[in-house]
This record gives C-alpha cells, sequence and structure tokens, in this order.
C-alpha cells in the first residue's frame, strides 16, 4: 500500500476552478469550512454528471498524477470521462493528496439542490461552493458511521449557534 500524501486543498480546488469544474465541497473539509474542529484527511467533492463537466474533471485532475486508492497493488487506472460517468463513488490517491468524488452523495435526491444551496466561499483566491451544514447534516446522517453522526452533533450545535 502507497503512503498518503499530505493533503493540499488548496491546489486540488485551484485546478477544479481553473478547469471550470460544477462541483462541491463535501464532506469533512466542506465541516471544517463551516467551524468544525474535525480533523480530515481527504477532500471529498461532489460533480455535476453532464459530459462536458466530466471532460473538464478529468482534464482538471491530471496534473496529480490520480491512482486508485484502497487497492492492494497499483493497478493501471486511467482517469477520463468515460471512467466517471461510471461510477458513483470514486476514491482516489494523488500527488495533492487523497480524494473522493462522489456522483450522488448519500442523502441528497440530486446534485443540482445540492449546489443551489451550497455556500460560496473564499479558498485562497478561488469561488468555491461548499454544501450547507444543513446537507451535510443529512449526507452524515445517511452515511450513518460512528464518526459521522458524532459529525451531526457538531454541524448541529453549529447550526444552532449561528442562528442565534
Amino acid at each position: 500500500m502507497w503512503d498518503a500524501p499530505e493533503l493540499h486543498v488548496d491546489r486540488i480546488l485551484g485546478l477544479l476552478v481553473a478547469e471550470k469544474v460544477d462541483f462541491v465541497v463535501i464532506g469533512g473539509v466542506a465541516a471544517v469550512l463551516h467551524g468544525s474542529a474535525r480533523n480530515t484527511f481527504d477532500l471529498d467533492i461532489a460533480f455535476a454528471t453532464d459530459a462536458a463537466n466530466l471532460e473538464r474533471l478529468a482534464a482538471a485532475l491530471s496534473p496529480l498524477n490520480v491512482r486508485l486508492r484502497g487497492v492492494g497493488e497499483p493497478v493501471p487506472f486511467a482517469l477520463d470521462a468515460a471512467t466517471l460517468r461510471r461510477v458513483e463513488v470514486l476514491t482516489l490517491r494523488s500527488d495533492a493528496g487523497d480524494l473522493d468524488l462522489l456522483a450522488r452523495p448519500a442523502g441528497m435526491s440530486r446534485y443540482a439542490a445540492l449546489r443551489d444551496r451550497a455556500d460560496d466561499f473564499d479558498i485562497e483566491g478561488s469561488p468555491v461552493r461548499v454544501a450547507s451544514i444543513e446537507d451535510l447534516i443529512a449526507m452524515k446522517q445517511a452515511a450513518g458511521r460512528q464518526k459521522d453522526l458524532a459529525d451531526v452533533a457538531e454541524l448541529e450545535a453549529i447550526l444552532r449557534l449561528r442562528d442565534r
């Protein structure tokens, strides 16, 4: 198994923005951007599945030497629009850190709704959509893992503080 490289969120997001990829940051990085104290070791993004966006997504990630994560030995792999069209979840290792690509995150009915409710953040000078706290809560509840349920409690607390 390969050692995981350090996560460079700004580098990955910069490439996605430069290629005009239609995506939303979800998962632990999104929670941290909303104020969570959670540690995270990968970047999770949801993405639009139209053909043009799949081409842009593949092009954006090509400089990062992406490879499959979670396989016992390195296997030949090419990230392209055809591959992206066939997957719901793709877990990758890259030169900029671990990355999870989700076409349809658990707890979300449609990507367009996730995108429309997303909050806009400025990350190193790039405008980036980040899942709303409410959508993060829904996704983490749907995932149902212990760590996700702990995140739900923290995100609900952050939401209550914001509502005051």
